[in-house]
């Protein structure tokens, strides 16, 4: 059988027809994925749901299936079966390419390692965002700023190389770079693990009210459960054992405060 012809995705603006707050910014239903070496974990979800603007912890130890599920969100990875929704959309229906647009356009990625490249200035570094999601922008520096005073950044960071920052810094600037098309979704792994106790809280607090400004919808995957106090949603993974899945298991229901 052959593949259904692949259909262009519209631009942002025409592409996101869920309104602000109303209905699932995220949207998983019987997602299955499995590694091809066996004695990797695999991850069945029968369903998860996410509204727009909710700020969620995902936590979980070690192999249980974190990473994997934040690149099945990110479109890294593609279930074998089920049914992932993104803003409306059917996320995990898209070509390869409709995918790495959607992502450019729509969602936010800070993973542990920052992928700055360290040459360039900071400021080049958040235009490759702009690039790739074909933003068109014409303000790219006055966003930049903006983004980095909220960040507790000075603007004049914006012309240093990366290689020239702190850690803390750089990790800023990964904020700033996965925020700069105002995307809809942030995904984040991981992202204090290189910062001593004042750095993390002061990073947290800055991150959580950022979010909280733009309507973002935060997915933030850590071990440290010190972290769940930052957030009024805390979703636990229970192990994942690959062959031996148990669909009641793997992701409990949403704790509220």
């Amino acid at each position: 059988m052959s593949a259904a012809p692949e259909q262009p995705l519209k631009n942002k603006a025409d592409s996101n027809t869920a309104a602000p707050n109303q209905g699932n910014a995220i949207a998983l239903n019987d997602v299955n994925y499995h590694y091809a070496d066996a004695n990797s974990s695999g991850l069945y979800i029968p369903t998860w749901k996410v509204n727009y603007g909710d700020r969620v912890f995902l936590h979980g130890h070690s192999g249980s299936g974190k990473t994997t599920l934040l690149n099945l969100l990110a479109g890294v990875l593609t279930p074998q079966s089920g049914e992932l929704s993104l803003l409306g959309k059917p996320f995990s229906a898209l070509s390869a390419r409709q995918r790495d647009k959607f992502r450019a356009q729509h969602i936010g990625v800070v993973f542990q390692q920052f992928n700055l490249i360290p040459y360039l200035s900071v400021l080049k570094n958040i235009e490759l965002a702009t690039y790739f999601a074909k933003a068109g922008k014409t303000n790219i520096t006055d966003a930049a700023e903006a983004l980095l005073t909220g960040l507790n950044l000075p603007a004049t960071i914006l012309q240093q190389p990366a290689n020239a920052l702190s850690v803390g810094q750089q990790q800023r600037v990964a904020i700033a770079r996965a925020l700069i098309n105002k995307p809809e979704i942030l995904l984040v792994d991981e992202p204090t693990s290189a910062l001593d106790a004042a750095a993390r809280d002061a990073f947290m607090t800055i991150l959580i009210d950022m979010c909280k400004q733009h309507n973002t919808t935060l997915i933030f995957v850590s071990h440290d459960m010190y972290l769940k106090k930052f957030f009024e949603t805390s979703v636990e993974m229970s192990s994942l054992k690959g062959s031996s899945l148990k669909q009641s298991s793997l992701i409990q229901p949403a704790e509220t405060k």
